[in-house]
C-alpha cells in the first residue's frame, strides 16, 4: 500500500460550468481506465468523448469535483436516471486520479456525496470490473452498517453489478455515530491493509 497522502484540505463540490473542461480531461483518463472493460474506442480527435453539457442545463444532472490541496483529484456525475424502480439518485460515474486512489480519498468524498443527498441511492459497476466492485461494497458496507442490497442487472440499457441504498438526512455533528473522518478512515485503512 502507498503511503496515505494528507487529505485534510479535501473537498467535494458542485462544479462550475467554468470546471467543465477539467472534468472532462478527468473523464478522458477514466474512460481509458476502463477500456479493458467499457468497449469504446477514440474518436476521430482522439477523445472517447462523453456528453457533459446536461450536467450544467438539467436539473437533475450534477457535476463534481473532487480536489485535494486546491488540486483536482477526481469527479462525481450524479443524475435521477436510476436503474431500477424506487432510486432517487444514479451514480452516473465516480473517479480519482490514481495518485489518490487508496489514501482514503475514494471512500471519505463517496460519504461526503451520499450525506448531500439525503434518499434512496443506486450505483453500479460493469460485469468485470471487480476491483470497482469490491471498493463500492466495502464503501457501502461501512457507510450503511451493512444495510444495502445488491443485484446483478442482465438485460436493458444497463448492465452490471448494482447496488441499492438509503442515505439518511444529513448526520448531525453532536450525533457519537456521527460520520468519520477522513484521518480516521485513512488509519482504519492502513490498520485493514496491514493485517491483510
Amino acid at each position: 500500500m502507498r503511503e496515505p497522502i494528507p487529505l485534510a484540505n479535501f473537498e467535494i463540490r458542485r462544479a462550475a460550468r467554468s470546471e467543465r473542461s477539467p472534468l472532462f480531461r478527468m473523464l478522458e483518463l477514466y474512460q481509458h481506465d476502463l477500456s479493458d472493460v467499457w468497449d469504446q474506442d477514440i474518436d476521430v480527435h482522439g477523445e472517447y468523448g462523453y456528453e457533459l453539457d446536461c450536467y450544467w442545463s438539467a436539473p437533475a444532472c450534477k457535476p463534481y469535483v473532487i480536489r485535494v490541496n486546491a488540486k483536482y483529484a477526481g469527479f462525481a456525475l450524479v443524475n435521477d436516471e436510476v436503474k431500477v424502480p424506487g432510486g432517487h439518485h444514479w451514480l452516473e460515474q465516480y473517479f480519482i486520479i490514481k495518485k489518490y486512489r487508496r489514501s482514503g480519498l475514494g471512500r471519505a468524498a463517496a460519504t461526503r456525496l451520499f450525506d448531500m443527498h439525503p434518499g434512496r441511492w443506486q450505483l453500479g459497476q460493469f460485469p468485470l470490473n471487480y476491483p470497482a466492485q469490491a471498493f463500492w461494497r466495502a464503501t457501502i458496507s461501512e457507510y450503511t452498517r451493512g444495510n444495502y442490497r445488491e443485484q446483478e442487472i442482465t438485460s436493458g440499457s444497463w448492465v452490471g453489478i448494482l447496488q441499492e441504498f438509503e442515505s439518511p438526512a444529513p448526520v448531525d455533528p453532536g450525533d457519537a455515530c456521527a460520520r468519520r473522518t477522513v484521518p480516521e478512515m485513512q488509519e482504519q485503512l492502513a490498520s485493514n491493509t496491514a493485517l491483510a
